[in-house]
This record gives structure tokens, sequence and C-alpha cells, in this order.
């Protein structure tokens, strides 16, 4: 596919704003609600038990500070490519293209994460049926449906992420109605009766945060939306407002029924915590209904990850810190050649699938968190330079508690970072870490010596060869 040209002959330079705020709200919802919860719960419910419920509102305060910091500067600069945007005005060349590319990755694990899970739900119905074959269905559909047009896209996460939030809200509802005739055992007690409300103490509640925050990521798909927003002045301010306090309570009413209606400790990982819980209370329908909603809910949210990857791209090309191939747009104002690329790199999962079809998914969002916390650290770092820069501006949405906010969040994240090292299946990621952000430089490093030997190689321009010759 190429960029197909414009009336003018030259193919489009600026990405369409076509998102209403309805589309910012989902997208961002769509791309927060998905695995983490349905699926990664589970092992995040066998760390803390019940508590499970303070480690949402702990890792969502957490959040909603870091989305204040990116909502502050998307607002008052609302542009594509959001924090790596920032990071390269901010506060120098490297920051930016670490910020990108990092982002760039953790939504190529998010979407890897999604896609591995897929074949479980598909098993569901089908147990012979290929988990690597499911994956490669929804990667090239989903790709074919990012390639058509931004507006195209919204509207496709909006009703997908409206299936999974009317889901959330009726499982909230049904749950709440077997809690009080306590069917199957579901009853207040379970909260405390087996081995406590923090059956493994603070440490649990500690441990269980690593899970909780791979849940949270996608929330800062708000601030990717910010070019592409047809007012993002208002309509950014209103999503970062709006769309946090519904994750926690989607979040924390959905885990929160969860926990009241089966004990905690016999929540298993070998599929969708609700699925199963729903299926074994004896309720026909509901399992193959919440098996259809987990299922569309990681399509959805691989849907936001084709969507962010392609921009993110378009962004780091017009940084200078990707190739320019990236800035070029279809007809319809779709970074085509952003989308291709990163949909070939998921098309990984599928050969991880084939020959490891156990236990991909908790690999997957081990590197994941790691990188996540990269993204989050540098747009709290990034937002104590750019509030630096505009001390004397007015701001159209700034953060509270501005700078005390972000070093407890700077913190938090470090702390993070090193409850990742307690896990066995966190603690690979950690150690990648520090080569990941190696190779970052070491790419950033190539890149700005491929710059100067191109620049220093460049012929004289015509003007100056003519004054030359003229001597």
């Amino acid at each position: 596919m190429s960029a197909s040209p414009s009336a003018s002959g030259a193919p489009p330079a600026a990405l369409a704003r076509s998102l209403k705020n309805r589309h910012i709200q989902m997208i961002a919802l769509g791309g927060a609600i998905g695995t983490g919860l349905f699926y990664g719960s589970a092992a995040s419910i066998r760390l803390v038990g019940p508590g499970i419920i303070l480690s949402y509102l702990i890792g969502g305060l957490a959040i909603y500070l870091i989305l204040r910091f990116l909502g502050e500067m998307s607002t008052q600069e609302p542009v594509s490519g959001a924090f790596s945007h920032f990071a390269y005005r901010y506060w120098g060349g490297f920051a930016g293209f670490l910020s990108g590319w990092n982002y760039w990755l953790l939504y190529i694990l998010v979407s890897m994460a999604e896609l591995s899970v897929v074949g479980i739900y598909v098993n569901y119905w089908l147990p012979d049926f290929p988990a690597w074959a499911s994956a490669l269905i929804v990667l090239l559909g989903v790709t074919g449906l990012n390639l058509l047009n931004v507006r195209l896209y919204g509207e496709s996460e909006f009703w997908l992420a409206f299936i999974k939030i009317a889901a959330i809200v009726g499982m909230i509802l049904l749950g709440g109605v077997l809690i009080a005739r306590g069917a199957g055992g579901a009853g207040v007690s379970n909260l405390w009766v087996h081995g406590g409300f923090l059956p493994n103490g603070a440490h649990g509640l500690l441990l269980s945060l690593v899970v909780v925050m791979f849940s949270f990521g996608g929330t800062e798909l708000i601030g990717i939306t910010a070019g592409e927003a047809d007012d993002p002045r208002r309509s950014i301010p209103r999503a970062v407002n709006q769309v946090i306090w519904r994750i926690l309570l989607f979040y924390v009413g959905a885990l929160a029924v969860l926990v009241t209606l089966y004990p905690w400790n016999e929540v298993g990982l070998n599929g969708s915590p609700f699925v199963l819980i729903f299926s074994r209370l004896g309720i026909p329908a509901a399992p193959d209904i919440l098996n259809l909603v987990v299922l569309s809910a990681a399509i959805s949210v691989y849907n936001s990850g084709m969507y962010s990857n392609g921009r993110m791209l378009h962004s780091l090309a017009a940084q200078g810190n990707a190739p320019r191939l990236f800035l070029r747009l279809s007809r319809r104002r779709v970074p085509w050649a952003g989308v291709l690329f990163s949909s070939a790199c998921t098309l990984l999962i599928v050969v991880v699938n084939f020959l490891v079809p156990e236990g991909a998914f908790m690999r997957i969002m081990a590197v994941a968190t790691a990188a996540a916390a990269i993204t989050w650290m540098m747009i709290v770092l990034v937002h104590l330079r750019f509030r630096k820069a505009h001390a004397r501006d007015t701001l159209l949405f700034p953060a509270p508690f501005h700078p005390w906010t972000n070093y407890l969040c700077a913190a938090f994240l470090a702390l993070l970072v090193g409850l990742m090292t307690q896990l066995d299946d966190t603690r690979p990621a950690v150690y990648v870490l520090p080569v990941w952000l190696v190779v970052l430089y070491a790419g950033y490093r190539l890149k700005r010596r491929a710059a100067t030997s191109d620049s220093a190689s460049s012929p004289a321009p015509a003007a100056a060869k003519i004054s030359a010759s003229d001597k």
C-alpha cells in the first residue's frame, strides 16, 4: 500500500481532527479495560486476596495523577505523539527518542498480550481451534480496520468499549442480586473468612500492584488522541476527569463483586475469572455472554494498540527519530506505514503462541509493565520541565499540587520496579530493563551519527557552487 496523493498531488501532511469527546473517552477506556481486568486479575487476586479492591484504589490514584500531568500538557499543546513530543521539546533529543520508541514497544507488547489470550477465549467454544490461528485472524482484521480512516476507528472503538462497559455494569448489578440472595455461597463474608481481607499481609498488597498497574496501561492514550481531537482544549480535560473515575468504578466494582461472590483462594488461572465464576454459579447464558465480552475486550485493546503505534511512529518521524517513511499518510490521512510496521511486529505473538501456548501472557505482561513504568516516569519528569517552561503562562488544565505529586508518583514508580524483582514471573523483565535502555541510547547515537554523516556528505547548495566557480 502506498500513500495516496491529495487533490494537489502531494500526500496529506497532517492527521485528521475527526475524534469527538465520546470517541476519546471510549478510546481511553477501551485501552485500559481489557485483559488486565478480565484475565490478569486472577493473578493479582492470588497475591492479595479480597484486598485487590484496595490495590486498585492505590494504583488508580497514581494513574489519575499521571493522567493529570499528561492532560495539562496535551491541553496546552494538543499534538500527536503527546509525551514523546513534550520530552523532545522540553528535555532534548534523547528524551524524545526514548519516550517515543519505548511507548511504541510498550504497545507492541500490550498488543501481543491481548492477542496471546484471544485463543483462550476462543477455545471456550472451540477447544481444538489453534490459539495461534485465533491471534492471526484478529491481527489481520484489526490491521485492516486501522488502515481505513480515523473516524471509523473511533466509532469501532466506541462500540467495542461500550459493549464491555455495559457488560461490566450488568455483571455488577447481577452480582449484587446474587450476593443479596446468597446464591452459590456468595456473601460479604467472603471478604474476610478465607484468611482475612489481606491474607498475605502488606507484602501481598504491594506485590499485587505489579499486576494491577499493568491493568491501567492504556489510559495515557488520551494524550495520543490530542492530535486528532476536533476540540482538544475542551475534550481532553473532560476525558481525563471522566475516564479515571469510570475506570475505578468498573475495576473496583467488578472485582468487589467477584471476590464477594466466590472465595478468592479458589479463583484459578485457566481462563477469565468472571467467566469461570458465573459458570460455576449455574447461570446458563452468562458464561457465553461474558466470554464474548472478554473476547471483544481483548480485540478492543489491540485495536487501540494499532492506533497508538501508528501515531507514535508518525510523531517520531516528525522529530527525525524514525524513518521518514512513517510520515506518509493515506488519502484519508491515516499513517499507514506505521500501522503496517507495527502490525508486522505484533505478528511475532502468533509464533510465540505456536511455540509456547501456555504462559505467554504473564511473560509479555511483565515486560510491558516495565516499559509502562518508563513511560509513566517520563511523563512525571517531563511535566516538571514543562511547568518550568510555562511558569509565567496561564495554564488551561493545571495538575494539582505540583511539584509534590510529581515526586510522589516518581517514588511510587521506583517502588513498582523494585517490587517486580520479588516475583518470579516479573523479575526477568527488570533485568531486561537496563539492556533496553542501553539499546535505545545506542540507537539514538547511531541515528545522530548517521544524520551528521548525511549532513557532511550532502552537496553544497547550487548558489554556493556558482559563487565558488565565479571566483
